[in-house]
């Protein structure tokens, strides 16, 4: 059973282990069922591949966060603007609304911009959350409101559990780096490895069993 790296990839087995497992190989009808010492075709390996890469990249956290109070929150601040009051209809209103955040460079980022992109909202949408975050800033003043979720028409406690403020509160919002993308990469890893160690302590796949000259 002595491992040997000379060809990782063609045996991790010594030449006793692989001919022990050749004999066993040989002798074994599996119930008259027989199978061949080929390699996993390519494609699969890549398929593989891309359905983990694939799920990783769908559900990043960066792709996948949720809009928050504080997104909108620059939104709501406009809509008291008398431009915004004066407009004719919804379209217009929300319109000139993104006219003012876009021109107010101490409310704009990229991160938002991004993220406003990819969770648009409509006039009727905001005065349903707007009398909501409103609410908050007056109950709490100072209230950082990226630890509120908007979700439909309602505003409410993210359901995250940060490390604690100075202050006592606690932080919830979404990382960057979730960390059940750390435990999914070890598990992962873990996985990937220890097929790659049971398919490679094989014999060669340039030896094929002859199944009883069948």
């Amino acid at each position: 059973m002595a491992w040997t790296f000379n060809e990782p990839m063609a045996t991790l087995s010594d030449s006793s282990t692989v001919a022990k497992a050749e004999r066993l190989w040989e002798s074994e009808t599996l119930g008259g069922l027989t199978e061949d010492n080929n390699p996993i075709p390519v494609p699969i390996i890549l398929l593989v591949l891309l359905t983990t890469c694939t799920a990783f990249f769908v559900t990043f956290p960066l792709w996948g966060q949720r809009p928050t109070a504080a997104l909108y929150a620059p939104y709501v601040n406009a809509m008291s603007d008398p431009r915004v009051l004066a407009a004719k209809t919804d379209a217009e209103a929300i319109s000139v609304i993104r006219s003012i955040y876009e021109n107010t460079p101490s409310e704009r980022s990229g991160r938002s911009d991004a993220l406003l992109a990819r969770h648009p909202i409509s006039m009727d949408q905001l005065r349903q959350i707007a009398p909501q975050i409103q609410a908050l800033e007056a109950k709490k003043p100072g209230v950082d409101l990226g630890d509120y979720t908007v979700v439909g028409n309602a505003v409410t406690i993210a359901n995250f559990e940060g490390n604690y403020r100075p202050d006592g509160t606690r932080i919830r919002q979404q990382p960057w780096w979730d960390k059940g993308y750390t435990i999914d990469l070890f598990y992962l890893s873990a996985f990937f490895l220890g097929v790659f160690l049971v398919v490679k302590r094989l014999p060669p796949t340039d030896w094929q069993p002859r199944h009883g000259e069948h």
